[in-house]
């Protein structure tokens, strides 16, 4: 049975809204997780007040304090020490839990599993990734994304660093995605070998060195939608603006989809014309079905969960880790690094 933590406090929505998800899960008739719910107890309590639940599955450990979306992290985590995603990082280090899940604060989540946990030997910087639909795999249904990384943990990195990427990255889509060789990339400004700044180039050479990987070479911006890749690698700082302008774009077209049907009446029958294409679409980009995205490097498995999760999210996000911890994520990235050095 996988033991997954989650830190119901300091999403979006609220800690009602994640219990739901929690609850939902644990009453599955195919259900083996079992759910460790952290945060205010009198809050959960009351959330699972007209929810039904299995209550083998789930269980509540208290914190009487949470980091908010609007607090910084450094200045919290210093001063409160009965903070929701510090008290669930520790069940992880007391051998309680397997995996952690949290919608909160991604800074601090970040910083809490840094004060926590240790990094896998020879990884320096750890990765957020993030999970993208592309054009190319619209037509896998048990799997519509790529793996972008790093999308924030990091502002500067190295070649080894951007090397280490794609490894933890590859290792990771190929558990999640079934895919034993998942294709990887470097993002740059140019597909030709000697293109981007220093670290990428040398990343380049480090990664065609690597008979092991399925390494593309490079792409460009424009081919991340188009799924070139399965997985792109980046620094943290191009890749959180990415991520935030492929967001932008997807909500923009829903903006104008809308615009469009309300202001005129030929725009409105084309639209319903296209209806079901539409929901294909918007299925298509429902980062809700795939719940979270991993945090790469840490020696404990992490999963990060939209701030907006609502309850079908944080469900999906749960599974998410146990397929991950299941998958013995740490260990392959620790036997692949090893394979590196020799």
């Amino acid at each position: 049975m996988q033991r997954i933590a989650i830190d119901v406090m300091g999403g979006d929505l609220g800690a009602a809204e994640l219990v739901k998800g929690a609850a939902a899960l644990s009453i599955e008739a195919d259900n083996t997780i079992q759910i460790i719910l952290v945060g205010d107890a009198k809050q959960i309590v009351a959330a699972l007040v007209g929810q039904v639940y299995h209550p083998k599955f789930i269980e509540i450990v208290h914190a009487s304090e949470y980091l908010s979306q609007e607090d910084k992290a450094k200045e919290s985590i210093d001063q409160r020490a009965d903070l929701s995603i510090v008290v669930a990082c520790q069940l992880l280090l007391d051998g309680r839990a397997d995996a952690l899940v949290s919608a909160g604060n991604t800074g601090g989540v970040i910083l809490a599993c840094s004060r926590s946990f240790e990094r896998i030997e020879g990884i320096r910087r750890v990765a957020f990734a993030a999970v993208l639909p592309t054009e190319k795999r619209r037509g896998r249904k048990k799997d519509p994304f790529a793996l972008l990384l790093d999308v924030g943990a990091t502002l500067h990195v190295e070649s080894n660093d951007l090397y280490n990427f794609g490894l933890m990255g590859s290792i990771y889509a190929s558990i999640v995605s079934s895919n034993e060789e998942p294709s990887i990339a470097l993002l740059s400004n140019g597909t030709e070998q000697g293109k981007g700044p220093k670290e990428v180039v040398d990343a380049f050479s480090l990664l065609s060195d690597n008979a092991a990987l399925n390494f593309i070479g490079n792409v460009e911006g424009l081919d991340i939608p188009r799924g070139a890749a399965d997985v792109i690698v980046c620094e943290g700082f191009m890749g959180n603006v990415v991520l935030k302008l492929l967001e932008g774009i997807t909500e923009l077209a829903a903006d104008l989809a809308k615009d469009a049907y309300e202001s005129k009446l030929i725009w409105k029958l084309g639209l319903t014309m296209l209806s079901k294409e539409l929901r294909k679409l918007r299925r298509l980009t429902d980062w809700k079905q795939y719940g979270g995205a991993p945090i790469l490097g840490f020696d404990k498995v992490v999963i990060k969960a939209h701030g907006r999760s609502n309850a079908r999210a944080i469900r999906n996000a749960i599974k998410l880790a146990a397929k991950v911890h299941e998958g013995n994520l740490v260990s392959r990235i620790q036997e692949r690094m090893e394979q590196s050095w020799h």
